[in-house]
């Protein structure tokens, strides 16, 4: 299936953003620490886009790093208009991607559910079988 005008902007948005958060930012703040952008969307008109991020580190330096983010939005318009990459440029709203934590929180109660069924007795039917392979 062919990528949609909307898909290629929304990847090539997170491309370049990356990019030039990694290269162009000289705010320090902006080293420490793993950032991601993890998903752009943009809306159906192109004039709003939505930044995912996912930030390594304690609840205290995502929220740091969002807030980080916001306050850099205008001079991040400035670097994409430069890249010369984009028509129309989108304004940019970011918020914390929380899928990662999520699939985290999620791993870990498959864990303990499987750690609890090893734990219960098995019943009868269940041990004659394991002893007969």
């Amino acid at each position: 299936m062919p990528a949609t005008r909307k898909q290629r902007l929304q990847d090539q948005l997170r491309e370049v953003l990356s990019e030039v958060i990694r290269r162009e930012m000289r705010d320090p703040r902006f080293s420490d620490g793993l950032l991601t952008i993890t998903e752009v969307e943009v809306t159906s008109d192109y004039k709003h886009a939505t930044v995912f991020i996912s930030v390594l580190g304690s609840e205290q330096a995502q929220k740091d790093k969002l807030n980080l983010l916001r306050g850099a939005s205008g001079v991040l318009r400035d670097e994409l208009k430069r890249s010369k990459a984009f028509i129309t440029l989108p304004s940019l709203t970011f918020k914390y991607d929380d899928a990662l934590a999520n699939g985290s929180h999620m791993f870990d109660v498959l864990e303990q559910v499987r750690r609890e069924d090893e734990a219960r007795p098995k019943p009868p039917e269940e041990v004659i079988e394991e002893e007969a392979k």
